[in-house]
């Protein structure tokens, strides 16, 4: 692909990623607007792995408490860092059962469609505002318990179809639940890490088996330009929900939703 091509997609998905605007749609229509060749999915994976990195290095505290609750969990010792540990391995059951079955009912072509996704983002930014707007702020990361794990990754695993939001879902999820907003950003992008580690992994081996090295090149431009963006993209989100509300991405998911319902219908 052409290098414009590649930073382009890889600045879009450093921002959509954890801007609760839905990152996967936003890869698949970028290259419709522009009438672009699609990248496909190896590309996608490719800066979905720049913006684990970014999360990881943002959140190096929460790694480490997770790495530590790993080395508590074999020990067979309870710990907070051990629970931690085991809310996100809870909160990722969900979506590791839905892939699966979406992929194996064939419908991975049809949710690469405008229409669906114009109806998703409208439907799930109307449904953030209504969490946001109504939702107490009462819990922070350490009041998660198991059945919030459980809804969330439920919320989660519906963010495997485009224009849903992985990262505007579970926040929704999560502000219904009476999280803080800025709290409920955080348990949403460490939720990220399971998921995309292992989509991750399975690309990456597609990626070096291909032995094709225009694509792995491709891969790790797309992959380093993500990293950087989606470092920039999570410290601006952070500091803005630590005093102000989700509503200007509500906003954007209305207008983005209405334009491709009228651009899809008319």
């Amino acid at each position: 692909m052409p290098v414009l091509h590649l930073v382009v997609l890889a600045v879009v998905q450093g921002i959509t990623e954890f801007f609760p605007i839905s990152s996967s749609a936003h890869l698949i229509l970028t290259p419709k607007l522009m009438d672009w060749q699609d990248q496909g999915p190896l590309i996608d994976l490719a800066v979905h792995i720049g913006t684990l990195l970014a999360v990881m290095l943002f959140f190096r505290v929460e790694m480490r408490r997770l790495f530590r609750g790993a080395w508590d969990a074999l020990r067979l010792r309870y710990s907070p860092d051990a629970r931690l540990l085991a809310l996100l391995s809870v909160s990722t059951i969900p979506v590791i059962a839905a892939g699966p079955f979406i992929y194996f009912l064939g419908g991975s072509e049809m949710m690469r469609s405008v229409e669906l996704i114009g109806w998703t983002t409208l439907v799930f930014g109307v449904l953030l505002y209504i969490a946001d707007r109504y939702g107490k702020q009462l819990h922070r990361l350490e009041h998660v318990n198991f059945p919030n794990a459980v809804i969330m990754g439920i919320a989660q695993a519906a963010a495997l179809i485009p224009g849903v939001s992985r990262s505007g879902v579970t926040m929704t999820s999560a502000r219904f639940l009476g999280m803080e907003r800025a709290e409920a950003a955080r348990f949403s992008f460490l939720m990220s890490i399971p998921v995309t580690m292992a989509a991750g992994a399975l690309g990456a081996v597609e990626i070096y088996n291909s032995g094709q090295a225009e694509l792995q090149l491709d891969a790790v431009i797309a992959g380093a330009v993500a990293f950087l963006t989606a470092l920039f993209a999570i410290a601006v989100l952070m500091r803005w929900l630590a005093s102000s509300s989700f509503t200007p991405f509500v906003v954007y998911r209305l207008f983005l939703g209405a334009g491709l319902l009228i651009w899809t219908y008319f």
